[in-house]
């Protein structure tokens, strides 16, 4: 019988391609990802990676047993929520990854939410951008993940998770009040000699923002990187830099920096959970719980933000 949680390390060196990014993943050391290599290799009787250089690669016995991986995990997460659902009320911890960005909107008022309907659950907040939250989610780090998404960038879902869409989030240009008139007169093209403030990479952030720009027909010049997007707005409140940023970010723009939502699709608020963890009870109570809050509170928390 193949153990479950050297499929998974498998199935993590399929997706991450390096040992030290799989253990970092699972909070390991290198040796032990070897080690649970080696020993899964004995269950499967097959040879499941070679040397590749100084790193390893799949064999296509590897790659396949990787392939396979998903509906069996899927199928042991169902299994489970059927026993948990004997329980009469959920309870235990969650561990809720969450963007930044949706913190005070999202995980807040779940906390609060939770306490009330469902006493017995604890729910952790992680913050934890999307590129963190999703790998950390699959590796059963996390119960729940609060994250974002760009259509526009056609990037699809992660495989073995479920995602839940939550609300929209319109995304809208900073700039300084005197470059205002230039905007609205010709658009994103007005900025092209701007300075830019940008998350660090690898972001989606990053990559919209890189998107617009050349959708109208320049490449940024990105001469500030802030991991906190919200704090950028008050570079931009100098009068010497532009950002384009969520409008959850934008409720209170410091003074000299103004707001202007963007035309076009922005990006979508969803919960991701483990493909099969929906119906465990504890998952299946905050599903319902941020389905309900955003559902009332989501459009309301996205404030319209007047010309300033």
């Amino acid at each position: 019988m193949l153990d479950v949680k050297r499929m998974i390390i498998l199935r993590d060196l399929a997706a991450h391609g390096k040992v030290t990014a799989v253990a970092d993943l699972h909070a390991v050391t290198p040796s032990a990802v070897s080690q649970q290599l080696r020993a899964l290799e004995a269950e499967a009787g097959a040879v499941l990676v070679e040397r590749d250089g100084r790193g390893l690669r799949l064999t296509p016995a590897g790659a396949a047993l990787a392939a396979a991986c998903e509906p069996v995990l899927a199928a042991l997460e169902r299994a489970e929520g059927a026993v948990r659902a004997l329980d009469a009320e959920p309870g235990g911890e969650l561990a809720v990854g969450c963007a930044p960005s949706a913190l005070a909107t999202v995980a807040a008022p779940l906390v609060a939410e939770l306490a009330v309907r469902h006493p017995r659950l604890r729910p952790r907040i992680v913050q934890a951008d999307p590129e963190e939250a999703v790998p950390r989610l699959r590796a059963r780090r996390l119960d729940l993940a609060v994250t974002y998404a760009y259509p526009l960038l056609g990037a699809p879902p992660a495989p073995g998770t479920t995602v839940v869409p939550l609300f929209e989030d319109p995304l809208c240009l900073a700039l300084p009040q005197a470059l205002v008139p230039a905007y609205e007169q010709d658009g994103l093209a007005a900025l092209r000699d701007a300075d830019w403030v940008s998350a660090p990479a690898p972001s989606s952030c990053r990559e919209m923002l890189l998107h617009a720009c050349r959708n109208a027909g320049f490449t940024p010049r990105i001469a500030h990187e802030c991991g906190d997007l919200r704090a950028g707005l008050w570079l931009v409140a100098t009068g010497r830099a532009v950002s384009i940023l969520p409008r959850l970010l934008c409720d209170a723009p410091p003074p000299g920096a103004a707001v202007r939502e963007l035309p076009g699709p922005g990006r979508t608020l969803d919960v991701q959970v483990r493909a099969g963890t929906e119906t465990q009870p504890a998952i299946a109570a905050t599903l319902a719980a941020l389905t309900r809050l955003t559902a009332l509170t989501g459009p309301a928390a996205l404030t319209a933000l007047t010309a300033r």
